[in-house]
């Protein structure tokens, strides 16, 4: 299984699949807009900049799981991102990505890129997956790891 076999719906309430990213390299960020590191959104913006025309897509995933960091609705978040951060990568519609409703693309990134001593949850917002050309997970980042520090493994994956 790869992540292309997954739908998710964007922030503007169409679905779409995950193959429209085929061939490109992905970092799948769950995000929130009063987090401690929501100045994280500048940074993976900068990746973004820097990596899209060769082959990069950031696709961001709000979610309220963690201490209700993210309570608003699509359009505040949507607009927060953009305001405050000049967000451009896509965003998608706000989900759960631990337990049971979690949503599927987010228990096939636990699953295929586990976390410190084999953890399958996500532990906290700004957590970041790394995806290979192919679909295939290939890292996990902490939510304390700054998106600068990502580049270099986009590079190597970037070729």
């Amino acid at each position: 299984m790869t992540v292309y076999q997954y739908e998710a719906k964007m922030i503007d309430g169409k679905t779409i699949s995950l193959q429209s990213f085929e061939g490109k390299v992905l970092l799948i960020v769950n995000t929130a807009s009063k987090c401690g590191f929501t100045p994280q959104f500048k940074d993976l913006q900068d990746l973004y900049e820097r990596y899209n025309n060769k082959g990069l897509e950031i696709l961001g995933f709000p979610c309220n799981q963690f201490m209700n960091q993210e309570p608003g609705n699509e359009e505040d978040i949507q607009s927060f991102c953009e305001l405050n951060y000049g967000v451009t990568f896509p965003m998608f519609a706000k989900i759960d990505v631990n337990g049971k409703d979690a949503h599927p693309l987010f228990k096939h990134l636990t699953e295929a890129s586990p976390g410190l001593l084999g953890s399958k949850a996500v532990k906290w917002n700004f957590t970041k997956f790394l995806v290979d050309q192919d679909g295939n997970a290939v890292e996990r980042f902490a939510p304390n790891v700054n998106p600068k520090d990502i580049a270099k493994h986009i590079e190597k994956l970037l070729g």
